[in-house]
């Protein structure tokens, strides 16, 4: 079974960069009802219904791979302590609206102090495409205070086998294929992905020092007719799209 990838961290985080930065423009474009906010996944579950990361009040929290921060800046309105997040694409950086402090950073390498923050989260941004996720995570433990709190989405590991078509219902990937790479005539890595199964997420948490408090998988509401790519209301009322895993610093 291989959990780590082929894929070296500096390859794929320069290939991510200019993705983003080459998508950003589109991005907000094709999304903008999603970047209204604070949303965990495309279900449209939202922070203030769902309340993961608890009462932040008071409290210090960095948002790992944050776009243009809608996120974080929704929390900055809703009364947290201080909130600030980062990115590594330079151009998602440049549609946030000011609100929060940002800085360009790779999650490889986190450019804060030890024990900074009271809550650290994630909304589908950076853990899906760095290739072994264990250091990031213990890296996260180390900006943690004692008893900090994690909470990220990803795309549903169940997800991984279906492919981007959201009128597919045939599974064609293997579930335990952990790496899409895609790459230029010269053999260049130019997009990278990395999928872990719902093991490999528990395992990594637990190596790293966190105790697993709850994994939720929101249910397509009803009403919701927006696709977004592999997502759709025809999947998301049979199976699951999205992960959020809940863990704090045992």
């Amino acid at each position: 079974m291989r959990l780590t990838s082929p894929t070296t961290p500096d390859a794929a985080a320069s290939a991510n960069r200019s993705w983003w930065d080459q998508d950003a423009a589109d991005y907000h474009a094709r999304h903008d009802a999603y970047l209204e906010g604070f949303h965990w996944s495309p279900e449209m579950l939202t922070e203030e219904q769902a309340r993961l990361l608890g009462d932040v009040r008071g409290l210090n929290v960095l948002e790992l791979g944050c776009g243009s921060a809608p996120c974080a800046a929704w929390l900055a309105r809703d009364g947290v302590g201080f909130v600030t997040g980062f990115d590594i694409s330079r151009e998602m950086l440049s549609h946030a609206d000011g609100t929060v402090p940002l800085t360009q950073a790779d999650a490889q390498a986190l450019p804060y102090r030890d024990g900074s923050f009271d809550v650290v989260f994630s909304a589908f941004g950076a853990l899906p495409f760095v290739p072994d996720v264990t250091p990031v995570l213990a890296d996260v433990a180390r900006v943690l205070s004692p008893s900090g709190r994690l909470a990220f989405s990803v795309t549903h590991p169940m997800r991984w086998i279906f492919p981007d078509d959201p009128t597919e219902f045939e599974a064609q990937i293997s579930y335990f294929e952990r790496e899409y790479v895609e790459t230029d005539e010269d053999g260049t890595v130019t997009y990278a992905e990395f999928h872990r199964t719902i093991g490999d997420w528990v395992r990594a948490l637990v190596a790293t020092g966190f105790r697993l408090l709850d994994i939720v998988e929101p249910e397509w509401p009803e009403g919701l007719t927006r696709t977004w790519g592999q997502w759709s209301p025809e999947r998301g009322r049979i199976f699951p799209g999205t992960a959020i895993f809940v863990a704090e610093l045992a």
